[in-house]
């Protein structure tokens, strides 16, 4: 519905898009040219924003940002012919996208079997309210990953993979609890899903009405929406003098 022209798009998080050390001036070396091809995840046929390409951003450091900061990612795969979305838990480590559960799991044997998938994460930043139903929209954050996932067989490597699963949703949890059994992590699938083909899309900013839409006396701007955690419930039989630990009680994304 919403209508904006370009410069509504990224440039969030301090990011300028089109910017780097090479386009700035002065000589460029080999390793220049290295943290350059580094700075930005090249857009594939896949990938490549089409719909308000002004909102895209290929930076590598923001759509790391945006990965890092979400929670839930829902993951699209085909099976038995139909397409299938299903919300999980994901984290990121270096430049992998790691998701896990039961072996039992359509989605994770799906995934595994060498088929194309797409994961997907958004984050919600606000409401935007314009004078025309036509031109109302949201601003988000969001990325889409495609490729083919990996599964993770050493347990080793499945460890770092829950331990980074754990800390992604909340940090310095994974040292103050009960560590996976060797039953716990044989009955436990890990994938991991390359960064190499990821593109992300943002919206910010007021709303755009035309020019002849901005003398209606309508409410126009913005809802700002964030993610706030509530006081803590501890569970029921928790000893008196187990007291939430720092990452509880000061926790937020």
């Amino acid at each position: 519905m919403d209508r904006a022209p370009r410069g509504q798009g990224p440039g969030f998080a301090g990011h300028r898009r089109g910017r780097t050390a090479a386009t700035d001036g002065g000589p460029v070396g080999l390793s220049t040219i290295q943290n350059v091809a580094r700075a930005t995840i090249d857009p594939t046929p896949l990938t490549q924003v089409r719909r308000h390409p002004d909102r895209a951003c290929y930076e590598r450091d923001a759509i790391y940002a945006i990965l890092d900061e979400g929670l839930v990612c829902h993951l699209g795969f085909v099976a038995g012919g139909r397409p299938w979305v299903i919300p999980t838990m994901y984290a990121r480590k270096d430049d992998f996208i790691y998701i896990h559960g039961s072996p039992a799991s359509r989605m994770l044997k799906r995934s595994a079997s060498g088929a194309n998938i797409c994961l997907t994460v958004t984050l919600l930043d606000g409401l935007v309210l314009a004078r025309s139903v036509a031109s109302h929209s949201m601003n988000y954050r969001s990325v889409v990953v495609i490729g083919r996932a990996e599964l993770v067989k050493h347990n080793d490597q499945k460890l770092e993979a829950l331990r980074a699963l754990v800390d992604h949703v909340i940090e310095g949890r994974w040292e103050d609890a009960r560590q996976p059994t060797a039953k716990e992590l044989k009955a436990t699938m890990v994938l991991r899903l390359n960064l190499s083909q990821a593109s992300a899309k943002v919206r910010q900013g007021p709303p755009v009405d035309s020019v002849s839409d901005q003398s209606l006396q309508f409410w126009a701007g913005e809802i700002p929406i964030k993610l706030r955690p509530g006081k803590p419930i501890p569970a029921p039989g928790l000893r008196d003098q187990v007291s939430p630990p720092s990452y509880v009680r000061d926790y937020h994304r």
